[in-house]
């Protein structure tokens, strides 16, 4: 039998409740450690110590799920055994502090991301940032809100009208006609700022922002938040159009469907 949204939804705050009360700890002594992955990204304790709260309060909650985490990896359903029914291919996708990079530079941009997927398709999402005191909650079929609100993305539906934010943009840069194309995007829209990470798709829930472009991301940072941005009305793809998946490694979100095709048009010289 498929889990009960609501029950996943209340287990996903508990979880970020956890990692917020870890996160809080550590801030208030000021004092951690900082090691690099093979890629030479930072991981802390913090992120660590988390995470693992993050594990117990999920494996408790549905102990046939999977997890999928950024520090400690994919581990089984904590039953140890082969998940039942419907419930085959249930996996949690956990960042504990998405933007870790901005978190060791005591910059506010990080958030503890927590997601379920379910045969496939993501269901629920919840993206808590501590600094701001903010956290979006989002449910397949449900809705969105930030803070208890419900919120919607804008209908803009032209570019010419559009307000874009930009994240990591590395490779993408690394593309020279690639770079000319976003260039195009970037002189047509009203406003253009890069608030990146989680701040960003907030902003396109509820009604900020339009538009937003990222080519270095993975599935744990986004997961929560394409559940986010699907039930505020808007649309998210990769910088192809394809599918968010596990593979997942760019980002074009949309307000609009027609917004959304207008922008991959032009980031594809069409």
């Amino acid at each position: 039998m498929a889990p009960d949204l609501e029950t996943v939804r209340s287990a996903a705050c508990s979880a970020a409740d956890a990692a917020a009360e870890v996160i809080a700890g550590y801030c208030s002594r000021g004092d951690w450690k900082v090691t690099h992955k093979e890629d030479a990204s930072p991981v802390t304790e913090v992120d660590v110590a988390s995470e693992k709260a993050i594990h117990a309060v999920l494996s408790e909650a549905l102990p046939s799920a999977a997890f999928y985490g950024e520090e400690t990896g994919h581990s089984d359903a904590a039953s140890g055994a082969a998940n039942p029914g419907d419930l085959e291919d249930a996996v949690w996708l956990v960042d504990p502090i998405d933007g870790t990079k901005s978190f060791v530079r005591g910059m506010p941009y990080y958030s503890t991301q927590v997601a379920l997927e379910l045969a496939g398709e993501l269901v629920v999402g919840v993206s808590h940032a501590p600094a701001f005191e903010e956290r979006l909650v989002a449910v397949r079929g449900g809705g969105v809100t930030i803070d208890g609100v419900t919120v919607a993305a804008s209908r803009v539906t032209r570019i010419d009208d559009a307000f874009l934010s930009s994240g990591n943009l590395k490779s993408l840069a690394s593309d020279p006609d690639a770079w000319q194309r976003y260039a195009t995007l970037v002189s047509r829209v009203v406003r253009v700022r890069g608030y990146g990470d989680f701040r960003h798709y907030h902003q396109l829930c509820c009604g900020q922002t339009d538009l937003v472009v990222e080519s270095d991301l993975n599935i744990l940072d986004i997961a929560a938040l394409t559940v986010g941005v699907r039930e505020a009305g808007g649309v998210i793809t990769t910088l192809n159009g394809g599918p968010i998946t596990r593979d997942t490694r760019s980002v074009l979100a949309a307000c609009t469907a027609e917004l959304h095709a207008e922008a991959l048009a032009v980031l594809h010289g069409k």
